[in-house]
């Protein structure tokens, strides 16, 4: 990879987790969903920083070509992001129903 594609993927790193940095100040989001993100990033900048560990990583795991790799690792964080979603929207589910059976005692006792 070249030199300026390299730092033109570097500075989109930094520039959203500057942006997820934000949004969790701004308590737009939540720290432990935003978490995933940070990490996600933070590797993706340590392996522009240093790409000859991308390729170590590849023949330790013992994929052909590091883009297999890369698409393997993308695939496994969006399993786990949609899992992750999915117990969230589960959680909520059980909790609106509560709430709702909560508010219909209330009405039937005034």
């Amino acid at each position: 990879m070249n030199s300026k594609l390299i730092m033109i993927s570097f500075l989109f790193a930094v520039i959203i987790i500057l942006g997820i940095l934000y949004l969790i100040r701004k308590e737009k989001i939540n720290i432990k969903y935003a978490i995933i993100w940070l990490l996600l990033f933070g590797l993706l900048a340590l392996l522009l920083i240093i790409p000859h560990l991308l390729t170590a990583i590849t023949k330790i795991l013992g994929f052909e070509v590091s883009s297999n790799m890369i698409f393997a690792i993308i695939i496994g964080v969006l399993v786990i992001i949609s899992i992750s979603l999915t117990a969230i929207v589960s959680t909520q589910d059980r909790k609106i129903r509560k709430l709702i059976q909560e508010i219909s005692i209330l009405k039937s006792k005034i």
